[in-house]
């Protein structure tokens, strides 16, 4: 199926994030790569004819820039994919230490959150869009990720509420649950 627009690929540096964007852009899509990590992003982007752009997504003052930055040089956003995220180590939550859960949920759950409501908006004003977020099955099962598998479940319900908030003006908010995938992350 060929793909239409500009695309903005959150996490876009590395792993799924990279991949959706290699696909987005093998399917006719101008792709961004955003991501914190500007040479790696600049690496994907490079290699996909797209473009990379540097931004924390739980910083919500930084992706709102992004955001608008992003469609006035290159054009109005189509599609938002958020594959930005911060893995977990398997540990018993009596070894889980509050900066790495805070780390995890900062990332994974709340930039999640903060990159859909900076490009939503957007695409609320134009009427049409589609976001779709990257949780994980470790959102919807019992595992030793005591911090990213709360933030992934977070994850698959605000996509649940985006959607029924937004759907009704055209912007489709969906979600994917992956389970393991061979990532340079997951390797390591």
């Amino acid at each position: 199926m060929r793909v239409e627009g500009i695309a903005v690929v959150t996490g876009g540096a590395s792993g799924i994030g990279a991949a959706c964007c290699r696909e987005l852009a093998a399917r006719g899509a101008m792709v961004v790569a955003l991501d914190r990590d500007i040479g790696r992003a600049g690496a994907v982007a490079a290699e996909i004819g797209g473009r990379a752009w540097s931004a924390d997504v739980a910083d919500e003052d930084a992706m709102g820039r992004a955001a608008e930055a992003i469609e006035k040089d290159i054009g109005p956003v189509d599609i938002l994919v958020n594959s930005a995220g911060v893995i977990q180590r398997p540990v018993r939550p009596t070894e889980l230490t509050m900066a790495v859960y805070d780390d995890i949920t900062r990332v994974d759950q709340r930039g999640t959150y903060v990159a859909c409501v900076a490009f939503g908006g957007l695409m609320l004003s134009r009427r049409r869009g589609v976001i779709v977020n990257i949780a994980s099955v470790a959102g919807m099962r019992s595992m030793p990720l005591h911090a990213y598998g709360p933030a992934k479940a977070a994850v698959i319900s605000m996509t649940e509420c985006l959607a029924a908030e937004w759907g009704p003006a055209q912007v489709r908010v969906n979600c994917v649950s992956p389970g393991y995938t061979r990532t340079p992350a997951l390797q390591t």
